[in-house]
């Protein structure tokens, strides 16, 4: 597991890389980056890219957790980064409190 962090460069030519046709996924993909763009390491820049090298939506249903990596994906990193992709959205505390949902 490389856990030096990824420079600028790789970082946009790895959101280059991560542009996807379904929306579903970029989706993901964005809300990866806006949380762990800033320390993401090398190791978890490779694992992204092999799990882009999926098609679309073979990428979906590892992210629906409807399949789980096979073989030739199934590495902590791969997992790690995967757990990461699939952590859903937090509501800020002002969400939480508004009067809608009391």
């Amino acid at each position: 597991m490389v856990t030096e962090r990824i420079d600028e460069r790789a970082l946009s030519k790895l959101k280059w890389r991560c542009r996807r046709g379904l929306l579903e996924n970029d989706l993901f993909i964005e809300r990866f980056f806006a949380r762990h763009e800033d320390q993401l390491t090398i190791g978890q820049a490779e694992a992204l890219t092999r799990l882009m090298d999926l098609s679309d939506n073979d990428l979906l249903d590892l992210l629906l957790r409807r399949k789980e990596p096979g073989d030739d994906l199934d590495s902590p990193d791969v997992r790690q980064v995967l757990g990461l992709l699939r952590t859903p959205p937090q509501a800020s505390p002002s969400h939480i409190h508004s009067p809608a949902n009391l």
